[in-house]
């Protein structure tokens, strides 16, 4: 599709990425050494910036890719609402998905399947509508809350400096993964490169995020970044991936009844 750059082009595009957003280093000089307490500050930035005190939508626009299979091409609408941690997902393409959708709720993750009308409990690791995405893909960001942060040292990523830092899960914490080494861009303090690992150790997806997008929150009165390109890699099934656009991204108010499994229902109909 046209929507998507050719692998091979990623890295070499990332320059651009850290030219778009506010500059506190040049992306070609060696970032200082962060110590515990500044490694902490850059993850809590990295979620604060990423919340909204108000709502949240956006339509996404996903590829997924199988070995030997037929690519998939998706079309849904993410709506969040941070203030009290809900989260809705509502496919509206291919015909086999339409209707389908994910609600959070007081922690829970629900789908509904509109062609048997049932709402069925979803772990962590729910494969959100069979692709290599998962529920904190599209949810505001809480690793400060979740995990423990450890400092790894500053490292190139391309042509790029950043910071690199492993996250441990938090005891009691139910999250997809164990462990995630997050490599954060120096110049605009955006992920760029994620690597994530089951309790066994085992690495199981690489994400890219290459693309970052800033707007103005009139309920945050401040700005919100959100991703607008993620390339996920299936590090267990090699050969599979998902690249995910996200798209109009409105920080409007929405309905109030809208996080409710009567509203999600109601689109099916």
């Amino acid at each position: 599709m046209k929507y998507f750059l050719p692998i091979c082009l990623f890295l070499s595009a990332l320059p651009a990425v850290a030219q778009e957003a506010p500059a506190p280093a040049a992306p070609d000089a060696q970032p200082a050494p962060l110590n515990e307490a500044e490694a902490l500050k850059w993850i809590q930035q990295l979620d604060d910036r990423q919340r909204n005190s108000g709502d949240y939508r956006t339509n996404i626009y996903m590829e997924r890719k199988e070995r030997n299979k037929n690519d998939v091409v998706f079309d849904a609408t993410v709506f969040r609402r941070d203030a009290d941690d809900k989260l809705m997902i509502l496919f509206q393409a291919p015909k086999a998905e339409k209707g389908k959708g994910y609600l959070r709720v007081d922690k829970n993750l629900w789908m509904y399947d509109p062609t048997t009308g049932k709402w069925e409990r979803r772990t962590e690791r729910e494969k959100i509508g069979g692709t290599d995405s998962r529920r904190a893909d599209f949810d505001e960001s809480r690793l400060a809350e979740e995990y423990n942060i450890k400092y790894e040292g500053a490292e190139k990523l391309g042509s790029m400096w950043t910071q690199k830092m492993t996250l441990t899960l938090k005891k009691g914490v139910d999250a997809a993964y164990a462990k995630m080494v997050l490599w954060l861009s120096t110049s605009s303090g955006n992920t760029l490169k994620k690597q994530e690992f089951a309790d066994s150790g085992k690495l199981m997806r690489t994400t890219y995020t290459p693309k970052w997008v800033k707007k103005f929150s009139p309920s945050k009165k401040g700005d919100v970044w959100t991703p607008k390109e993620i390339r996920i890699f299936d590090e267990v099934e090699k050969g599979n991936s998902t690249t995910i656009l996200l798209k109009e991204q409105d920080l409007n108010s929405l309905p109030a009844n809208l996080f409710t499994k009567a509203w999600l229902e109601s689109q099916s109909r």
